[in-house]
Formats: structure tokens, C-alpha cells, sequence
């Protein structure tokens, strides 16, 4: 399985790429959005987006509304992974065009359980 982690946060990127490789994933990350466009857009091929929803300039929300109106691209399924955990969140993230959703601080194994059901479904 291979992971694409997007976080505008670098200790956010280390800690989960360290996680994830303990338990046999590979993961790259990124510091925002825009340059992971670039890496799904030059075809580096991913399983899933780990995407951090709240990063300035371009956040997660734009990046959803990018992959899902781009025709002819076919993304990986997205799950957000946000300290933005207030009631309705969960929902808006979903609504926005999100596969999955966990919250920071991040819980390994419901991110991998989450992460195997979205690769599930598509």
C-alpha cells in the first residue's frame, strides 16, 4: 500500500510516515496541496491521500473541490485528517468529496481501518 500525506505541518508528516512504515506502509509526503497535485499529476501513482484539511493558501477543501471537478483524471480516494473536530465536521469533510475522515491526534489503528475501507470501496 502506498500513502500520499499532505500537511502543511512537518513533525504532522514524520509522525505519520514513521506509523504507517511500522506497520508496512510505504508513505511520501508533502507540505501542501499544490505540490501533491503535482506528484498525482506526474503519475506517481498512490493508494490513498492522507490530506490535512485546514493548511493556508490552498487547503484540503479546495483540494477535494480540484480532483473531483477534473474530468478525465481519476485521483486516488482522499481521507481527511483534521484537528478540526467540532460537530459537523466530519460531515462537511465527507460532503466536500472525502472518502474518510479521522481526527488529529491520530489514532494508528482507526487510520488504517479507515484507510482499508476506502481502498474498498473504489
Amino acid at each position: 500500500m502506498k500513502v500520499l500525506i499532505i500537511d502543511d505541518d512537518n513533525r504532522n508528516i514524520f509522525a505519520l510516515k514513521t506509523a504507517l512504515k511500522s506497520r508496512g506502509v510505504e508513505a511520501m509526503g508533502c507540505l501542501n496541496p499544490l505540490e501533491g497535485l503535482g506528484l498525482l499529476d506526474r503519475g506517481i501513482e498512490f493508494d490513498v491521500v492522507l490530506l490535512d484539511m485546514m493548511m493556508p493558501e490552498f487547503d484540503g477543501f479546495q483540494f477535494l473541490d480540484h480532483i473531483l471537478s477534473s474530468s478525465g483524471v481519476s485521483y486516488p480516494p482522499v481521507i481527511s485528517v483534521t484537528a478540526k473536530a467540532m460537530k459537523g465536521d466530519r460531515e462537511r469533510c465527507l460532503l466536500a468529496g472525502a472518502g474518510g475522515y479521522v481526527s488529529k491526534p491520530v489514532d494508528i489503528d482507526v487510520l488504517l481501518a479507515e484507510i482499508r475501507s476506502v481502498i474498498s470501496k473504489k
